[in-house]
């Protein structure tokens, strides 16, 4: 691999720590169009643009993951109650889906990440938040809640966060809890969506010599390091910036990548 590939990823992943630092956000968002577009410069197959993107965005979510659940149990921030009763459906969903996400062509899957982060981008543009209306379900209302949660994530390379914080917001659960909860959750969604587009991925012909199933090992080598080194340069930055309106900005560069990836997608 040319070493312009090498510092192409490394950027990336740097990027992508320091988005999720300053403004919470994973970085699935980020890195599954960019990844497409260094993909179809690689001379990868359209038919797995898109189903290898996800998966490596899927594995390169498992560290960063981890390193914000210390964090957050280290300030009390989780309710492994919920954890425990959500982690069922997440796992199952976010498995599951990985099987439909290997039928689905590389466009359908392009479309619907970039609806999703369209509506990702319009929650962020006018900070949407669900007003608490209620508690928490029992144990199979709060694990088919996960199941639907792992499933998404699953076809959108997310942690679950863009999902999870607001079930947990809607269900009276404080903000600061419902954010370490959810940072908790991220790391089974990821475990799971890994191990999913790795197994779909198996032994099917084109994919990049480099490559374990859907899961591209030179660009989660080169990109985890670096999102964990500058995701606490994010978070220092945090305290010092406009993050509200470099939320809405981050919320148009989302649409932007989104669309991009479409377009990569029905051209390549």
């Amino acid at each position: 691999m040319d070493l312009v590939w090498w510092l192409a990823y490394m950027a990336l992943g740097g990027f992508v720590g320091l988005m999720a630092g300053l403004l919470g956000i994973g970085g699935g968002g980020i890195m599954v169009p960019v990844l497409t577009s260094l993909f179809v410069l690689q001379g990868v197959p359209h038919e797995h643009l898109a189903h290898l993107a996800l998966g490596t965005s899927m594995a390169a979510i498992v560290p960063s993951s981890l390193s914000s659940l210390r964090s957050h149990h280290r300030h009390g921030a989780v309710r492994w109650q919920v954890v425990r009763y959500i982690t069922p459906g997440i796992l199952a969903g976010t498995f599951l889906v990985t099987f439909v996400a290997a039928l689905i062509p590389t466009r359908g899957l392009a479309i619907f990440f970039a609806c999703f982060m369209l509506l990702m981008a319009v929650q962020m543009m006018i900070n949407l938040k669900p007003k608490p209306t209620r508690g928490l379900p029992g144990p199979l209302g709060i694990s088919g809640a996960g199941a639907g949660i792992g499933g998404i994530s699953a076809l959108v390379a997310i942690g679950g966060g863009a999902l999870t914080v607001p079930f947990l917001t809607w269900c009276n659960i404080k903000v600061q809890h419902a954010i370490g909860t959810s940072a908790a959750v991220g790391l089974p969604i990821a475990l799971a969506g890994a191990l999913g587009y790795l197994i779909n991925g198996w032994g099917v012909a084109g994919l990049p010599s480099a490559a374990l199933g859907y899961v591209y090992l030179p660009a989660l080598l080169l990109m985890a390091p670096l999102s964990i080194l500058t995701a606490p340069m994010g978070a220092r930055l945090a305290h010092r910036l406009p993050v509200a309106t470099l939320k809405r900005v981050f919320a148009v560069m989302l649409v932007i990548l989104a669309m991009q990836m479409v377009y990569t997608v029905s051209t390549a």
